[in-house]
């Protein structure tokens, strides 16, 4: 086993409790995820305890739990260290109450049999979380704790704040993690390191350079068993507060003070509230054709499938300068790429037919998939006689420095943060009440959804919205193949 870095991990054995522990989230990622950390090093120890309605022994949650690394784990289950991993399984059901938790708590905690820290992670729909924090209430197992609750965090600025005060009764403030898979992306905490450890770029960071900003992240994928979910949720409040406006936090947050999590969430939240509020004239809704058709779903339904807007940040940094965001379901491809044009040079000097300017302006990329991808575009010479111009790009790409294997899956880093305390990557309710607030003009008058048809890239209205520039997807290049035939 490979040494793990001093620091990388928690300090002290940890005791995690997992709301929902037979869910789907639990059985794709988070139960993976754990044993992954636990295997490798990670965390110095740890005691899972499964908690949900299901009624079952902790032999059968063995069970499940070992179905679920087969059948989801990216990496090889080797069966030593399921052993291991095994022998920290226990479960409660909820229906045998607080008291039988805290039982498995103490217990969990005596086998330990040193100083430990306890997390609470609640994967669980919204309307079950009040729940099952009151449960961990009522368990006394708040001291030593940590709690990570997933999205939506509320539907509106009313809810949010109703939300966080309820939470608040029993947990403080520093002991929540509000959870956004898309920060705990390698490329996410890539913005930073590329941002701030170079000096070429943090001096064009901002609009006397950059002339807008594109935050796409386009799904292929359906609806599924969510329908009913998505109906009272759409892509607005689904995609959008909880990840895409974190995204753009990072991209155009100023210097934190220090690179640790207060002055990160400081800056992130400086940038919440310089959003200008949401206009619904600056908001395309969309939903794909055959969406009324699915099982719970109203026959004039108007929640959104898809939605494209622009948003302003009104500092000295970004006055005037254009963010636009676009996500939705059944589109023509499924990518996660940030996406910033540079201004174009004043005057051009090249004759007509050059090319120059017939590809639009220079761009940096960021591909936010798993592995972290780069290009910045820029025009150059064709070689031959004559002033040719082609755009061209370089590329970076995490294959290329042989170090892929050691990126840590979304949740995986997550946890590990939550676990030493590390609110960096983590939403705070200040900065998710402000979201709320900025929503407000859009939720309260949104425009009449657009129907489009599965496959395309949204309603034809995204083209006057960004006018008159042009989305980056479906790009004018592609990304060169790491691994080309013949190499």
């Amino acid at each position: 086993m490979a040494k793990i870095p001093p620091g990388v991990g928690p300090k002290f054995p940890q005791v995690v409790v997992l709301v929902g522990a037979t869910g789907d989230l639990s059985r794709r990622k988070l139960l993976p995820g754990l044993f992954h950390l636990a295997s490798v090093g990670f965390i110095p120890d740890c005691r899972i305890i499964g908690v949900s309605l299901d009624e079952m022994s902790p032999d059968a949650f063995r069970s499940f739990v070992r179905a679920a690394l087969d059948e989801m784990s990216t990496r090889k289950v080797k069966e030593e260290h399921w052993q291991t991993f095994a022998a920290k399984l226990d479960y409660v059901s909820i229906q045998a109450g607080a008291g039988a938790l805290r039982e498995a708590v103490l217990k969990a905690e005596e086998s330990l049999g040193t100083e430990n820290r306890r997390l609470h992670y609640l994967s669980v729909p919204p309307n079950a979380a009040l729940s099952a924090i009151r449960m961990l209430g009522e368990a006394e197992l708040v001291d030593r704790s940590r709690v990570v609750m997933e999205k939506p965090f509320g539907t509106d600025l009313e809810s949010a704040v109703a939300l966080n005060g309820k939470v608040h009764e029993v947990f403080a403030e520093e002991q929540v993690f509000r959870i956004d898979h898309f920060l705990g992306k390698e490329p996410a905490q890539n913005i930073l390191a590329f941002r701030f450890a170079n000096g070429l770029f943090e001096p064009i960071w901002n609009r006397n350079f950059i002339d807008h900003v594109q935050i796409d992240v386009p799904e292929t994928l359906s609806l599924g068993n969510r329908a009913a979910f998505y109906e009272q949720t759409g892509a607005y409040r689904d995609m959008v507060v909880t990840h895409l406006f974190q995204i753009l936090a990072f991209m155009a947050m100023e210097p934190p003070a220090a690179l640790e999590p207060k002055s990160i969430s400081e800056e992130k939240n400086k940038v919440f509230r310089s959003m200008v509020p949401i206009q619904p004239a600056d908001v395309v809704r969309g939903q794909f054709t055959g969406y009324r058709e699915l099982p719970g779903i109203d026959p004039e339904s108007d929640t959104e499938t898809f939605i494209a807007l622009k948003c302003m940040i009104d500092n000295w940094r970004w006055a005037g300068v254009p963010f636009y965001l676009r996500t939705g379901k059944c589109l023509a491809e499924g990518q996660r790429i940030i996406s910033i044009a540079f201004r174009e040079p004043p005057k051009s000097m090249f004759p007509p037919d050059s090319g120059v300017g017939t590809q639009g302006p220079d761009h940096l990329t960021f591909d936010l998939a798993d592995s972290s991808k780069m290009s910045l575009s820029f025009y150059g010479k064709r070689p031959g006689p004559g002033m040719k111009l082609d755009k061209l790009s370089l590329q970076f790409a995490m294959h290329d420095t042989g170090m892929v294997g050691d990126v840590l899956e979304a949740y995986e880093r997550l946890i590990l943060d939550a676990m030493r305390g590390d609110r960096t990557l983590f939403t705070t309710a200040e900065g998710i009440e402000r979201l709320w607030e900025v929503s407000m003009p859009l939720l309260e008058s949104p425009p009449r959804v657009r129907i489009y048809a599965p496959g395309s890239w949204g309603p034809n209205a995204i083209h006057q919205l960004i006018a008159p520039h042009a989305w980056r997807l479906p790009f004018e290049r592609t990304w060169r193949d790491p691994n080309p035939v013949g190499s």
